[in-house]
């Protein structure tokens, strides 16, 4: 991993040495399976394996590329390993961190899925997952708080929090164009009132400084890949814009514009557009859309599927593969349900993550003018104040059909529980979830264990 650096004028010094593509396959796919926890447990293996213990790369140049790929659409952490391996060994290297961040958590979903589908009606199944939903709300609050006390520095980003939250919850205004407006602000207020709008979803700390592998081959002038040439951009696009969308066209031209196919690859294209914020923030916009507009899957379905991504390594995201999965199981038509998922499934894979690729490649070569733009780090800034209140919205939406049974509506959208429909045992399951994660500290998964176990036996009474 290292080697013993040594000259006339000074001691013995520890070089890291620059990994094979074998090593560092091995560790993208080590980090891949080991990856729970979310984007914060994600990024904090990630700093462990390639700053701290390999020192693949230098803590600030960690930081520098975290920070673009949190201007981006998608999942910052797997768009982190997209990057870090492009850094190391080009465009191969970055093609195989990232898929294999999310192979082996897409694997698990399949399995899970398909095992959903086929036996969520059973009594023991049904009674897991009625713990899994209790828990999944601690977590969507807890996601709340956490990404509240980063983003609310302010009250300019509270009234951008509350804002966006009245506008998804009463007036139910499309996620992208809350993403917009919000980004808009910020990089309007940036100009007019920079202190409340000058900062990033990443403030900058003490840091180490210290010297990975990456930042000595800057140094030596070994990494010419990343200095953008004249036709990048356009070669880039040229080469992943199809890529990209070529399946989906292909997909809508042989099913029809109005077979669950076309709607799955056009809806989770789009939705690989205006991620920003990570899973939790989208998911409101997606739980909307796939309930209400398309009829694809229940509130009570929306819920599992959040719980058995928490469960599963790789990006939270990968929720989305179980709604395509679902959609594709229930409407089926004349092929095999369960090939019919697997279909959806891999269609809904392809529309979320091969944009990621797209973002990293084409920007990446420009990471230094996109970071030194202080409008659009108050663009970021509003943008991440306003998920707080879309996830808010996601939150509420959750206890909504977890505790209560029933939902009416009382105008402008604005949905209202039934007080007379009041599960006693979700809103126990859901209190004693918050009280592990909050203050007993037991962290997301053992939350979710003993959720799903103490569902178990409250079925069982």
């Amino acid at each position: 991993m290292t080697a013993l650096a040594k000259n006339d004028a000074a001691p013995l010094v520890d070089v890291p040495t620059v990994p094979s593509f074998r090593e560092a396959t091995r560790l993208w796919a080590k980090i891949g399976l080991l990856s729970f926890g979310g984007p914060a447990g994600q990024i904090a293996l990630m700093h462990k394996e390639l700053v701290e213990e390999r020192r693949w790369i230098g803590e600030e140049r960690f930081l520098h590329a975290l920070n673009y790929c949190m201007l981006l659409p998608g999942p910052e952490a797997q768009q982190l390993a997209v990057y870090i391996g492009w850094l190391l060994h080009r465009t191969a290297g970055g093609l195989v961190a990232g898929s294999l961040f999310v192979l082996p958590g897409a694997l698990v979903m399949l399995g899970l899925s398909s095992f959903y589908m086929l036996y969520n009606d059973a009594p023991v199944v049904e009674a897991l997952f009625f713990g899994v939903k209790a828990a999944v709300l601690a977590v969507v609050v807890e996601a709340v708080i956490r990404i509240g006390k980063r983003a609310l520095k302010n009250r300019a980003m509270i009234v951008i929090a509350v804002a966006a939250f009245l506008a998804i919850y009463v007036a139910r205004v499309p996620f992208p164009l809350i993403v917009l407006a919000a980004g808009l602000i910020g990089w309007i207020g940036n100009r007019f009132a920079p202190r409340l709008f000058s900062g990033s979803a990443h403030g900058k700390g003490s840091v180490a400084d210290i010297k990975g592998v990456v930042d000595l081959m800057f140094e030596r002038g070994e990494l010419g890949h990343t200095v953008p040439t004249r036709w990048h951009a356009a070669r880039t696009i040229a080469i992943w814009l199809p890529l990209w969308l070529g399946p989906v066209a292909l997909v809508a031209v042989l099913a029809g514009p109005g077979s669950v196919w076309t709607q799955i690859g056009g809806f989770f294209s789009l939705m690989a557009v205006v991620t920003f914020g990570g899973a939790y923030a989208v998911l409101a916009y997606v739980a909307q859309a796939a309930v209400t507009s398309f009829g694809w899957l229940s509130p009570g379905q929306m819920v599992d599927g959040l719980g058995l991504a928490e469960t599963t390594p790789g990006p939270l995201i990968l929720v989305l593969q179980f709604v395509g999965f679902a959609a594709a199981y229930r409407h089926a038509g004349a092929i095999n349900p369960l090939l019919a998922g697997s279909l959806g499934s891999a269609l809904t894979l392809w529309a979320t993550f091969v944009p990621c690729f797209f973002w990293i490649f084409l920007g990446a070569p420009y990471i230094e003018q996109l970071r030194q733009n202080r409008a659009l780090a108050g663009a970021l800034g509003a943008i991440t104040a306003a998920v707080v209140g879309v996830i808010m919205n996601l939150a509420l939406w959750f206890a909504l059909h977890v505790v209560f049974g029933k939902v009416a509506s009382v105008g402008w959208g604005v949905e209202v529980p039934v007080l007379s429909s009041l599960d006693w045992r979700a809103a126990l399951l859901s209190a004693a979830a918050m009280v592990a994660m909050f203050r007993l500290k037991l962290g997301m998964l053992p939350t979710l264990a003993g959720s799903a176990l103490a569902g178990l036996a409250l079925q069982a009474l």
